[in-house]
């Protein structure tokens, strides 16, 4: 084969076809998640108190654990590519080094480039899986991500009460930022039950807390940024309030009415 022929034009593609990849947010999520549980030795009531604190936590260690799994990502993928460049004859001797990656100068330009990108939109994510990672740890009983026309994170207590009765049951995603999604989150089909929207966006106007307010929608956030942006909003939450006020109250009606 001509050597020209083997020259690597992607290295993301070539990483791929090596079988190196980063580990995904999910599973960097949940790594996460139980660094920061293991750390403090909660019990779910601990957990479910100290929420805003973990969920902070937990989303600064994931950026962490993260950087860690893209160095070694990094280091896999040029010790796979230096031995490509031997096996074609294009590096036959360290002094060659130099000159032959400056002739992968723009492959390796983009290469960066393109982690940089990813990097950015898994930190664009995080907090929406990093929330759901530590929420399910609080083992209350939910369908994942069921189709009601849309697609909440959490269904609570099931898709079957739901159907049955849904007025009962709570619908709970998260969201890093809103703008205005969400009314495209909010459903006409999902309008008028308990839903909240887990998020971190510090920005949400008056005007459209008073049309969530309308639609029985509640925002659910840190309670630093409850504090320092929503201390006077009837429909913003902090996590305790949360669980203290909607979420326990509905599970001890779904076991007197022994709900599944």
């Amino acid at each position: 084969m001509d050597k020209d022929n083997m020259k690597i034009d992607n290295l993301m593609v070539f990483a791929k076809d090596k079988g190196l990849a980063i580990k995904s947010q999910d599973e960097i999520a949940n790594e996460a998640r139980d660094i920061i549980t293991k750390k403090y030795k909660y019990e779910t009531e601990k957990i479910k108190s100290n929420f805003d604190k973990l969920l902070d936590e937990t989303e600064l260690e994931g950026y962490k654990i993260y950087l860690k799994y893209e160095e070694e990502f990094g280091k896999a993928v040029f010790k796979a590519f230096t031995e490509h460049l031997k096996e074609t004859g294009e590096l036959e001797g360290l002094n060659e080094t130099g000159k032959v990656l400056g002739g992968y100068f723009r492959i390796l330009d983009k290469f960066f480039l393109s982690l940089a990108q990813s990097r950015k939109s898994r930190a664009g994510k995080s907090f929406e899986n990093f929330h759901n990672s530590l929420f399910k740890s609080l083992n209350y009983p939910f369908d994942y991500q069921q189709i009601i026309n849309g697609k909440p994170d959490f269904l609570m207590p099931s898709v079957k009460h739901y159907k049955e009765n849904p007025m009962d049951c709570i619908i709970f995603t998260a969201k890093r930022t809103l703008r205005e999604r969400w009314r495209q989150i909010v459903t006409e089909g999902t309008r008028g039950l308990g839903f909240f929207l887990a998020t971190i966006d510090d920005n949400v106007s008056d005007s459209q807390l008073k049309e969530m307010l309308d639609h029985r929608i509640y925002l659910v956030v840190p309670q630093r940024i409850k504090k320092e942006n929503y201390k006077d909003s009837r429909n913003v939450l902090n996590f305790s309030e949360f669980f203290r006020d909607h979420l326990d109250p509905a599970m001890k009606r779904w076991k007197h009415n022994k709900v599944k």
